[in-house]
């Protein structure tokens, strides 16, 4: 039997943020975490589409507890506020579903000086987690979900260069991009694991959805674009996955979840594999380093 968000129970009390949750599987996400009870902080880089996001949400569920907060994940310095501001708000954290990213921009530098698809879309969230972790080790049957995709198997992990000082390809950026939030989230399981914490660390990918489709595949036009939404996922159906991951009572620490049809293409949510360098341990380890130098955040260590 599929699973689907009634099998969760309600989720009141309960405080979640989604960071990217303006549009497509962040707010999709958002809204179903706000249907089920939770307090949701939509977190994201234009205030004014958050704004927006939040009164859609409402208009569906006027009883639907939302707030929303800046975050600019290319930013070390909004993440680090972000948090400041989130902490002294909140003391609990149940929820922290790092969604946010972009995909396949030309090249660029974030004000950090990482490549930009690797600092929106992996390091702040490396460092996002790290500032929040006190709020979720004090919180029971916390959960960290980091959002990867079917693309975490385009690129290795390019330890040597990671910002592509060499020469930039936009599709193995963004593949490195998401086999690194893979990659940290079964490196987070095992850090916590060790020491023994309750936290829980998952990865979910939502497919391939209509809401991605042109920026997986540049060239296709409109023609195949409508086709392509007979086959392919909606954004409501993309976020499947990442609510199973963040909710599903049979979901454990170290979990990777997506689509279990064509693929993992679409499909009801499950739990699915990942290639063999996604979880190469001593890489993971490499990877973990790296980003504490570069971010300046160290946690778990």
């Amino acid at each position: 039997m599929s699973w689907n968000l009634e099998d969760a129970g309600s989720q009141d009390g309960r405080v979640a943020i989604v960071t990217g949750a303006n549009a497509g599987l962040g707010l999709e996400t958002a809204r179903a975490l706000a249907e089920s009870g939770c307090e949701v902080i939509l977190a994201c880089r234009n205030a004014d589409k958050a704004a927006a996001a939040r009164e859609q949400i409402i208009r569906r569920q006027p009883g639907a507890r939302l707030a929303c907060m800046t975050l600019d994940l290319s930013r070390l310095v909004s993440v680090s506020d972000f948090a400041q501001k989130f902490k002294r708000r909140y003391q609990r954290l149940d929820l922290l579903i790092n969604n946010a990213g972009i995909m396949m921009p030309p090249f660029a530098l974030s004000e950090d000086g990482f490549e930009s698809q690797l600092a929106t879309n992996y390091l702040g969230h490396f460092a996002l987690t790290g500032r929040l972790l006190p709020r979720l080790l004090a919180t029971s049957e916390s959960r960290v979900v980091s959002v990867s995709s079917l693309a975490h198997r385009w690129s290795p992990i390019r330890l040597e260069d990671p910002h592509f000082a060499n020469g930039y390809d936009a599709r193995l950026a963004y593949g490195q991009s998401k086999l690194a939030c893979l990659m940290f989230a079964y490196e987070l399981d095992r850090r916590l694991c060790d020491g023994g914490h309750r936290t829980l660390s998952v990865a979910a990918h939502p497919g391939v959805s209509v809401t991605n489709l042109a920026d997986h595949f540049p060239l296709a036009n409109a023609l195949f674009k409508t086709a392509a939404r007979l086959v392919l996922q909606s954004a409501a159906a993309g976020a499947q996955p990442l609510l199973y991951a963040a909710l599903a009572a049979e979901v454990e620490g170290g979990d990777y979840c997506g689509p279990l049809w064509l693929n993992q293409w679409r499909g009801p949510p499950g739990k699915v594999g990942s290639n063999r360098r996604s979880k190469d341990p001593a890489v993971a380890a490499q990877l973990w380093s790296l980003s504490e130098q570069a971010t300046g955040v160290s946690y778990l260590s």
